[in-house]
């Protein structure tokens, strides 16, 4: 069940892996990867928009009137890092998956990842 916190003002909302799963398979959530683009062209979440912590401007983000935004990077530091300055730039809810992309693997929830013998995506569990 999604944790939410006050933090200055602003609600941080901390999702599971498989309630972000839950909520992307029902085209509830706009689903922000933090990570390096190396890193996301590595290994994906399908859907998950590249947003790099590297270059990341609250300004910048899609209105969230539509659809909520949900961060995401490899352990959870980083997209809760994003999550804090969303809230300091005046965005007073976000939500970002505890434990990021480790997480979303261990939980054997679907990816894509290059596959290094071919070069070709494919589907992972």
């Amino acid at each position: 069940m999604a944790l939410s916190e006050d933090l200055n003002g602003g609600i941080l909302e901390t999702l599971t892996a498989s309630e972000v799963q839950e909520k992307l398979n029902r085209n509830e959530i706009v689903l922000i990867d933090v990570r390096t683009p190396n890193e996301y062209a590595f290994e994906s979440i399908r859907g998950a928009l590249l947003f790099p912590l590297a270059n990341f401007d609250p300004a910048k983000l899609p209105n969230q009137e539509g659809k909520p935004i949900v961060f995401h990077c490899g352990s959870g530091i980083r997209s809760r890092k994003v999550a804090e300055r969303c809230i300091a730039a005046g965005i007073m809810k976000v939500s970002h998956m505890d434990g990021g992309f480790g997480q979303w693997k261990a939980s054997q929830l679907p990816f894509i990842a290059v596959d290094p013998a071919t070069g070709t995506l494919t589907e992972k569990q």
